[in-house]
């Protein structure tokens, strides 16, 4: 859309102020968006101002996007992200946390578009993850905002500086949806108690001890509240104070200029880590964190049936909390050690026996090798080489529960490799009642045998 026609401009009912080169206000539309906005008056040549009718004063369209000098449209804010205008929150979300790790001006130093990209996509998402916000943007467009509401400089000055602080709350914004670790960590740490740090281990085990379950001893570095202090890092009669170092913020300030204005950073105060305040006589004991470094030891009971590879979780066993908090979890890997004759599978203990021929042949009863010792089995008549047999419920527990497996044993035949004479004679005549041919066959003691 074109600037203003005559006739609009006759139709915005203009305000005039108290001199010749004072603001006029009136309504109008944005010719880039095509959207109602209000038209305010002033001295400076932009792409955006329209002239009225009879008047050489020019009216601008607070919100269309002019307001950031030099005449240069704001983008739509859907394209500024690349999503779709009907793009749900996560996809919104998604697309921000992309484009701010590419164009961090931590990531960027020194880069001047990248700090301007970088504050443009703030401010769209800052209006697009906001349902209301995003509402009025989509009715309206730009206008639906004044350069005030979206936290930028005010109509027709430009940016003066590149501060988070000044951009509606755009700090929070970024951290609240990047992390902390992106940005080395939060600029003030939170006054109030903080949960400990989680800790992990790794012990090893036997295989029985897998399976019945057992108590384990193990020893943890761990870091735990001062004992002299009970963790307030004071000595005996200290106080706390505001620190002197950042005043009591909590942060640490430096600025450098670019070519769109200053540009801000904080991190958090080295002297009190960011709390913004300090003992004035530390605890000799812990020097004034009010934690000290120990190794613990600790009983872990490792439930019946647990696997090679499950995790157990101890609650309260980690480092301890700063400030009063928790203390976070122990977290402990657990690895079992192969057995020299049994596998696990599932729930099931897996096994061999190793029969003689005749035993597969005519069946037996043999004692075999388990988790509770020697136990009886059957073997049927006619049982073959890799058959598995089972003794139910001899296996291994599952893990919260009452229900066992079963020991499978896998048969081995053995086949003997050195026979007497009377063996052989045996055996020989067993292949010729059942047709079948061997070695030796045709020897006359065979035929004596058969009485032939």
């Amino acid at each position: 859309m074109g600037d203003a026609t005559p006739a609009q401009a006759d139709g915005l009912n203009a305000s005039k102020g108290s001199g010749a080169d004072s603001p006029e206000t009136a309504v109008g539309a944005c010719r880039e968006t095509g959207s109602g906005a209000v038209l305010t008056g002033a001295s400076r040549e932009c792409g955006r101002w329209g002239a009225g009718a009879g008047r050489s004063r020019r009216f601008h369209v607070v919100g269309c996007g002019g307001e950031r000098g030099g005449g240069v449209a704001a983008r739509d804010f859907y394209q500024v992200l690349g999503v779709p205008r009907n793009a749900d929150e996560a996809e919104i979300k998604k697309a921000f946390r992309q484009l701010a790790r590419r164009v961090h001006p931590d990531v960027n130093a020194g880069d001047a578009a990248a700090a301007e990209k970088f504050k443009e996509i703030g401010e769209a998402y800052s209006v697009l993850s906001d349902p209301q916000k995003r509402a009025q943007y989509d009715q309206l467009g730009h206008a639906a905002f004044t350069a005030a509401q979206r936290g930028g400089a005010p109509a027709g000055e430009g940016a003066t500086g590149f501060d988070f602080g000044g951009l509606g709350g755009f700090e929070d914004l970024f951290e609240s949806v990047l992390g902390e670790a992106f940005f080395g960590g939060r600029s003030r740490r939170r006054a109030g108690p903080e949960r400990g740090a989680d800790l992990r281990t790794a012990i090893e085990i036997t295989f029985e001890q897998g399976a019945f379950g057992a108590t384990v001893e193990i020893t943890v570095p761990r870091t735990e509240a001062c004992a002299a202090c009970a963790g307030s890092g004071a000595a005996p009669g200290a106080r706390r104070i505001g620190c002197p170092q950042c005043g009591g913020r909590g942060v640490l300030q430096a600025a450098r200029a670019t070519p769109f204005g200053q540009f801000v950073t904080r991190q958090a105060c080295p002297r009190c880590g960011g709390t913004g305040s300090v003992v004035e006589r530390p605890c000799a004991e812990c020097q004034g964190t009010g934690r000290t470094r120990r190794r613990r030891t600790i009983s872990v009971h490792v439930p019946a049936g647990v696997e090679d590879g499950a995790r157990l979780r101890l609650p309260g066993e980690g480092d301890a909390g700063d400030r009063g908090g928790p203390a976070g979890d122990l977290y402990v890997d657990v690895r079992v050690a192969p057995h020299a004759h049994f596998r696990r599978e599932g729930s099931d203990v897996v096994g061999e026996v190793t029969i003689g021929i005749a035993q597969a042949a005519l069946g037996a009863d043999v004692d075999v090798e388990t988790l509770e010792g020697r136990l009886p089995l059957h073997i049927p008549e006619g049982t073959q080489p890799g058959d598995v047999l089972r003794l139910r419920g001899k296996g291994l527990v599952a893990v919260n529960s009452r229900s066992r497996g079963d020991h499978r044993v896998v048969v081995r035949v053995e086949v003997p490799r050195q026979l007497t004479a009377h063996e052989r004679d045996a055996l020989r005549s067993y292949a010729a009642q059942r047709g079948e041919r061997v070695d030796g066959a045709d020897q006359r003691p065979f035929r004596r045998i058969l009485g032939r």
